[in-house]
């Protein structure tokens, strides 16, 4: 069974009280990032029409109307302030795997607890889907409370399951079906299998997203142990490798590096913001500065 990812053994649920400490400034930040679907100039609705007053944008016209009526009418707008955010959270083995004083996936739910409260704390609607090799839960975004607890209760119970894979590329098209707005959705996962790509690429034609891979110390750099057989823990593939040589430790280094900078290519290409998020970092501090980098942005 995998230790507790908060230091003195709470769950998530135990500790949303401090949690939501932390959480009122990233709440804050959300609500001035100046991101495509966030509060102000866009995602407005048309609310019907009335009579063009002089001075009125001309682009605000409803031809459709000002056509049957004879006379021109401009739409009204009403603006959607509300902000609706999703989770996509990883617990496959690799998220699991214990290198240091915490794994991947401790600093993902924590990190994800954190968006959660800070949702709550702007009363905007949140789901998720939580996956390792199936999808173990999934939600439509909704406000309130319970709904918070919902998600950090299925947070401190995600690590204890086990199904071997990942399924990353299932969990982001099953978000695309779930969302019917516009949403800020935040990945979390160390991107280490396949068949992300097209529907990453695709769920970010509708909606703005923070993919945050979570990195290790043991994902660049391996300890000096000799030869040692190494087993990948989704795939059972193993394999003996030469820790100690210095033209292998490049070679780890240099791979980890060019797929660090493909993963950060396909992101940017298609205007998902990527963001690394190591087990040693504050996870509140790294979301704070997405934030306060896309405002002066």
């Amino acid at each position: 069974m995998p230790k507790s990812f908060l230091s003195d053994n709470e769950s998530l649920v135990k500790k949303a009280s401090l949690l939501t400490l932390g959480a009122e400034k990233l709440a804050s930040g959300m609500k001035n990032g100046n991101f495509k679907s966030l509060y102000k100039g866009h995602g407005i609705e048309v609310n019907g029409v009335r009579d063009y007053i002089r001075g009125d944008d001309v682009r605000s016209l409803d031809w459709n109307v000002t056509a049957r009526m004879g006379k021109p009418f401009v739409k009204v707008f009403e603006e959607q302030r509300e902000l609706q955010t999703f989770l996509v959270v990883d617990s496959s083995d690799s998220m699991l795997l214990e290198t240091g004083r915490k794994t991947k996936y401790e600093e993902a739910a924590e990190a994800a607890a954190l968006v959660t409260l800070a949702s709550e704390i702007n009363g905007c609607p949140v789901g998720g889907v939580f996956f390792d090799g199936e999808i173990h839960f999934s939600s439509k975004p909704r406000s309130g409370r319970n709904q918070s607890m919902l998600l950090l209760q299925h947070l401190d119970r995600l690590s204890e399951i086990k199904t071997k894979g990942s399924s990353l590329g299932t969990a982001l098209n099953g978000a695309g079906k779930l969302l019917k707005q516009r949403s800020l959705i935040f990945i979390f996962s160390d991107f280490r299998t396949g068949e992300w790509e097209k529907p990453l690429i695709a769920l970010s034609q509708k909606h703005d997203i923070i993919a945050v891979r979570v990195h290790d110390k043991y994902d660049d750099e391996l300890p000096s142990l000799g030869s040692v057989i190494f087993e990948d823990i989704e795939s059972g593939i193993r394999m003996t490798l030469p820790t100690s040589s210095s033209k292998f430790k490049k070679q780890w280094n240099d791979y980890h590096e060019q797929k660090i900078a493909l993963w950060q290519e396909i992101c940017q290409k298609h205007g998902v913001i990527p963001v690394i998020l190591k087990t040693v970092d504050d996870p509140l501090y790294v979301l704070n500065n997405v934030f306060s980098k896309k405002i002066k942005g």
